[in-house]
């Protein structure tokens, strides 16, 4: 919840600007709902992309104040689903995540699914078994043929606007976890091919640690998204880590 809407206009220009030269990365810009379309207008003939930060699980309805798959319809790419400040503030639960992303899937759109573990589950060493239960009920029927449009993000809930980050191995075990249970529901094949991003207090001084890994296709960014320059860094990096992939690095 950063940026009015005369601002969000203001800093997509600067990044589409910057980031003009950069390749080799997918880049998704995430705005409050309520700049979606002025941003989409901006970044329309560029290669970013536009995503929203959640949606409800119904296509209309009497849910005042909620935004539903239809009205992101040919405004958004990508939609976060899961992500722990909405699970805690809003209530949402691993079923209503799981008809979220049928909902976007069905819609043409590509979901980013975020899952994290608290700091007592991690301190208790419950974290990989946490994890594993919050993908399989994030994916539950959902066919294999939908994965090439699913972005996972692991962001411990210890490490989101804390200062406080994994490390560049425990992140890489616990996404190594993460392609295991995808192995296990759909083969090594497309487990292999589902773009797995780290979050949690990134930023551009410990960016490249994470990129250097090999589990690791990008980044989803929370404060460190919010200034520009910032911006610009973490996206040069990872293009630079990950020049031989195709990572993406959303905010």
């Amino acid at each position: 919840m950063h940026k009015t809407l005369h601002e969000s206009i203001d800093f997509v220009r600067v990044l589409a600007e910057e980031l003009v030269s950069i390749t080799g990365v997918e880049i998704v810009v995430c705005p409050p709902f309520v700049a979606l379309a002025a941003v989409h207008d901006v970044l329309r003939h560029t290669s970013l992309k536009v995503g929203a930060q959640n949606v409800h699980d119904a296509t209309h309805g009497a849910f005042t104040g909620n935004i539903s798959i239809l009205m992101l319809r040919g405004l958004v790419d990508y939609v976060i689903v899961g992500h722990s400040e909405v699970r805690q503030y809003l209530g949402d639960t691993d079923e209503t995540i799981n008809r979220k992303i049928k909902a976007i899937l069905a819609n043409e759109m590509r979901p980013i699914i975020a899952v994290g573990e608290s700091l007592a589950q991690n301190e208790a060493g419950h974290t990989d078994s946490f994890i594993e239960g919050q993908v399989r009920a994030a994916l539950a029927d959902i066919p294999a043929e939908a994965m090439a449009n699913i972005v996972i993000a692991y962001e411990p809930i210890w490490a989101i606007g804390t200062g406080r980050s994994a490390s560049g191995m425990q992140a890489n075990a616990v996404i190594g976890g993460i392609r295991a249970t995808l192995s296990a529901l759909y083969g090594e094949t497309i487990a292999a091919s589902v773009r797995i991003q780290y979050g949690g207090s990134v930023k551009p001084g410990n960016m490249r640690e994470f990129m250097e890994q090999p589990e690791i296709d990008g980044a989803l960014v929370g404060g460190a998204s919010l200034d520009a320059a910032d911006f610009v860094a973490l996206t040069r990096i990872a293009a630079e880590a990950k020049s031989t992939s195709a990572p993406g690095l959303s905010s």
